[in-house]
């Protein structure tokens, strides 16, 4: 099979793109502010578990090759591949103008989730402290939040999440598809080693903030016979929630993974195709709605079995109020009235 060089897909929105001849020089990092008019972002997906997000930044340094929020950064002009990791997009004024969207009368204070696209801890954030700066300010409205990361750089903000979970409600799931941290160094550069996020993890429950785990991707033929192990080691940080979903590949997203799947661990190359060939029905991606998330076939239905079995055994998304708390009783939804507050409003003495 032929391969062509594609570090950066054609922006399918430009009227021309060009490519390099060899080896494309090494990218540099460049940093663009952006004065953001608003930060709530609202989903109707139904494959995802919230409605409401805030992403600080757009574009990731951690530069993982499954990311599927790389298409996402053509919308401003860039491309999908090192443009991604590279040429990031900062909200300077994310904090200021989420204050001024939960002042709006129309805001009934529903859980907020820290990204959704991409990453709220990445190293910017040591410099910027945005998503520090916008829990601030939901600690502030009593606003229940929900973090999920694959960096240990969450664990600056323990002391504040765990005000959010007495005065609102907050969980943080941490992501880790892989067990060992050589494979996640191949496809996820420039994060944290999983070994580094566990500890986080542990640091987070220690500190009374309710924990889970995000198993994904499950990348079939890589890592899915990592995923028990991926289970336990949580648990034993103090994981109470977990879940799971298959590789997606969408746009130019399959272009970037396959390439760079190449070039780190080429030995597992057509395994991993094929095996996402027999789960897709013969595709590498499938974008409907119920589809994308998960897979098709006996193989497919193994992992489910397996992630089930192991999250049984382990007392995993049992959810018993006793054991995870009324701080989070689902993966980015809470239950029960709400804890929003504006500052200065007058409370019910009965609450």
């Amino acid at each position: 099979m032929a391969f062509k060089l594609i570090s950066n897909p054609p922006n399918p929105w430009q009227a021309a793109s060009v490519e390099w001849l060899g080896e494309p020089p090494t990218a540099k990092l460049e940093v663009f502010e952006e004065h953001a008019k608003s930060v709530l972002s609202e989903n109707d997906s139904p494959d995802l578990g919230f409605r409401w997000s805030v992403n600080p930044y757009r574009g990731c340094f951690h530069a993982c090759a499954y990311c599927y929020a790389r298409p996402s950064h053509q919308y401003w002009d860039f491309g999908a591949g090192t443009d991604f990791e590279r040429k990031l997009i900062v909200k300077v004024n994310a904090p200021e103008v989420l204050e001024a969207g939960f002042r709006k009368k129309s805001w009934q204070g529903e859980t907020v989730v820290f990204s959704g696209n991409t990453d709220c801890y990445q190293p910017l954030e040591a410099v910027y402290a945005l998503t520090r700066r916008c829990l601030d300010v939901c600690r502030a409205f009593r606003n229940p939040v929900s973090p999920i990361t694959k960096s240990a750089h969450v664990r600056r903000d323990t002391e504040l999440l765990a005000e959010l979970v007495r005065v609102a409600r907050a969980d943080v799931f941490l992501s880790i598809a892989f067990s060992d941290d050589a494979t996640a160094r191949a496809l996820e550069p420039g994060a944290p080693v999983p070994s580094a996020r566990f500890a986080a993890m542990k640091a987070l429950h220690e500190a009374g903030v309710p924990v889970g785990v995000s198993c994904a991707p499950v990348i079939p033929g890589v890592n899915d016979s990592q995923v028990a192990e991926v289970l336990e080691r949580a648990r034993a940080c103090g994981a109470r929630r977990a879940f799971m979903n298959l590789l997606r590949l969408p746009a130019e997203v399959k272009p970037v993974f396959l390439e760079r799947l190449q070039a780190a661990l080429p030995g597992r190359y057509k395994k991993v195709t094929n095996a996402i060939l027999e789960m897709r029905e013969g595709a590498l991606n499938r974008s409907a709605f119920h589809e994308r998330m998960r897979g098709q076939g006996e193989r497919w239905n193994a992992i489910e079995r397996l992630f089930q079995v192991t999250c049984r055994r382990l007392g995993i998304n049992a959810m018993h109020e006793r054991d995870f708390g009324a701080a989070s009783r689902s993966l980015h939804a809470h239950a029960g009235e709400s804890t929003f507050r504006r500052p200065g409003e007058t409370m019910n003495l009965f609450e």
